[in-house]
């Protein structure tokens, strides 16, 4: 999946697959995660948000489910 890299002190990357509605975030410490079940709108508001880390930690991080792909 092809990421765009973000501002952010946490996150690196973001990328989404609209088809499978899964959003994945590569963080600075090198891990890779896949959220799953991430509407699209929630994916334009991270990339949109003042602050990618405060909108991740708000409304995605304990919401949908994840799994560490690298």
């Amino acid at each position: 999946m092809e990421r765009i890299p973000v501002s952010s002190s946490n996150l690196h990357s973001v990328g989404y697959d609209s088809e499978r509605s899964v959003l994945e975030i590569k963080f600075h410490g090198g891990g890779i995660y896949q959220y799953s079940r991430v509407p699209i709108a929630m994916y334009q508001g991270l990339m949109t948000a003042a602050s990618h880390g405060e909108y991740f930690h708000a409304f995605i991080r304990e919401v949908y489910p994840y799994r560490k792909v690298g």
